[in-house]
């Protein structure tokens, strides 16, 4: 405003009067106009919300009547619905208020059909106690009946003890001897002739079980020697080594023996060089050390190195090499026959066991075999194959290590397999499959089975001769040393061994314990491969002469 003021002065004291009067007349028109344009603005808006405000009465009226039409409309509707409810409500209670009834209906009946049944038993139960105490009256006049008749049993029995005593007298007047005399006569006559009852039955008994086990033995044990082919490899306790030329002895020998003595020192075993033409011979306890001497000297022969370093390095790589093949020959075992989860260090015995034999018998091989012997077995009489299988595979497990440690080979297996957490039963079969325990399992005697006909078959062991004739004399002394014997004869190479006895002094009954007595000191005090058959023959000879 102040300058406004400022700019109206500035122009009246600087502009003529006709420019002033124009200006004034100027800004009476436009200060005019501008009152009218806010007059008319203002009725124009006034028309436009009175229009506006009709509108809106219309519509807010026309909204009250639709909200009351709905309103009605939903109270109608609320209303159809409450008596559709109710109506359903009372639908469903008159639907289980008949079955209430019908349910009560049944439980009445149920309770009718009770009671009569409660009444017809009241009825049975007093029958019964009729009948009870009829049967108690007569079970008192029993009573009494037996009480009369006890008394005169007993009067009767006094009557005849004495008429007892009186005979007893009279016989022992007469027979010469007393009660306790008589008595123990009649006593050992009849345990006597009982004995030889018994005798009968248990031959008859025992023969007839032989019979039928032995039909179904043979059955199983043939189905699994079909089965089983086991080859037989025969080896002796020394290695030959074949050399080109005699002229080799003297190379192997070495300047002062220096080359032979480190063949022996590094193998740890002895080297045989004597007149036998193109061989040498490795001789030692250990069959893995005479392996190793063995593809060691033929190496060098073949190499034509031989001085002390060259057979140092020649050793200690067949030994590497050679171990790495008894751990595969295990594992092969292993597969071959079926089983797995085996400790290493077993492993690593089963392998020692290609190197090891037993009367002539490869024990690796016989192993393999006694598996799947006692394994088709217990196929057959449904066992646990895999534990068959297992105890057969580990039963000679000792033999790999009996030369290094003392003690039988059954001890020494049952001692590492326990060592190294092998089951059980299968120590347990290691130890009884020779008869040192006695087995706890059926698949322990299926492996001492399988073992009596792996390496008792012909043609599966040889004996030696010293061996064999000892083992003769033994049997024939053990049948000889008992009473009533009179002669012994082993036969059939020590399978069989034949037993004369006495007829006077031996008869039928005692013949069948003898024969039994003989097989379990044979059992006890001989080693043997396969079974040996027992047969006691008693025969009376009548002679008379014609003169």
């Amino acid at each position: 405003m102040r300058g406004l003021s400022v700019g109206f002065l500035f122009l009246a004291n600087n502009t003529p009067g006709w420019a002033i009067a124009v200006i004034v007349v100027l800004a009476v028109l436009v200060v005019g106009a501008a009152v009218g344009g806010f007059f008319y603005g203002r009725h124009r808006l006034k028309n436009k919300f009175e229009k506006e405000y009709g509108e809106l009465k219309t519509l807010h009226d026309r909204m009250i009547d639709e909200a009351t039409a709905e309103s009605d409309r939903i109270k109608k509707e609320a209303k159809l619905e409450a008596r559709e409810q109710e109506l359903k409500r009372r639908n469903e209670l008159e639907r289980e208020t008949k079955e209430r009834r019908a349910e009560l209906n049944k439980v009445e009946q149920r309770l009718n059909q009770r009671e009569e049944g409660l009444d017809k038993r009241e009825t049975g139960l007093n029958k019964k106690e009729d009948s009870l105490n009829k049967r108690s009256e007569a079970a008192e006049q029993q009573k009494r009946d037996l009480q009369a008749r006890d008394a005169k049993i007993k009067e009767t029995q006094e009557i005849l003890s004495h008429q007892h005593e009186m005979m007893l007298a009279e016989i022992e007047r007469v027979a010469q001897l007393t009660q306790e005399e008589a008595k123990k006569l009649l006593t050992d006559e009849i345990l006597e002739e009982t004995r030889r009852d018994v005798a009968v039955q248990v031959r008859n008994i025992e023969q007839k079980a032989k019979d039928d086990a032995d039909m179904e033995a043979k059955k199983i044990i043939t189905l699994a020697i079909q089965r089983c082919a086991g080859d037989q490899a025969s080896e002796t306790t020394v290695s030959v080594i074949p050399i080109p030329n005699d002229d080799m002895k003297a190379r192997i020998i070495g300047r002062e023996g220096r080359n032979i003595r480190a063949i022996e020192n590094a193998t740890g075993v002895e080297l045989i060089v004597d007149d036998t033409p193109e061989v040498v011979v490795a001789s030692g306890f250990d069959p893995v050390r005479r392996e190793i001497a063995r593809l060691s000297l033929e190496r060098l022969i073949s190499d034509g190195r031989i001085h002390p370093t060259r057979i140092e390095e020649t050793v200690a790589k067949v030994r590497k090499e050679l171990d790495a093949e008894i751990k595969q020959v295990g594992e092969n075992a292993m597969f071959e026959v079926g089983i797995y989860g085996i400790h290493p260090e077993l492993v690593k015995l089963i392998g020692r066991l290609k190197y090891r034999t037993s009367y002539g018998q490869n024990v690796y091989k016989h192993s393999i075999e006694v598996a799947k012997l006692a394994g088709l077995m217990a196929q057959e009489l449904g066992l646990d194959v895999n534990l068959a299988k297992r105890a057969g595979l580990l039963h000679d497990i000792g033999k790999a290590i009996d030369f290094e440690q003392e003690g039988t080979h059954v001890q020494l297996g049952a001692d590492v397999a326990r060592k190294y957490r092998e089951n059980k039963f299968v120590v347990n079969a290691i130890s009884s499959h020779h008869g040192d325990e006695e087995p706890v399992t059926m698949e322990a005697a299926l492996v001492a089975a399988a073992d009596s006909i792996s390496g008792g078959r012909p043609g599966a062991r040889r004996d030696s001769g010293s061996n064999y004739i000892t083992r003769l004399e033994k049997l024939e002394a053990i049948a000889s040393g008992f009473a009533g014997v009179e002669k012994s004869y082993a036969i059939q190479a020590g399978r069989e061994i034949r037993v004369l006895v006495k007829p006077d002094e031996i008869d039928d009954a005692q013949a069948l314990f003898l024969a039994k007595d003989i097989a379990k000191k044979i059992e006890a005090e001989l080693d043997y491969p396969g079974q040996i058959k027992v047969s006691v023959i008693r025969e009376a000879r009548s002679v008379e002469y014609a003169k």
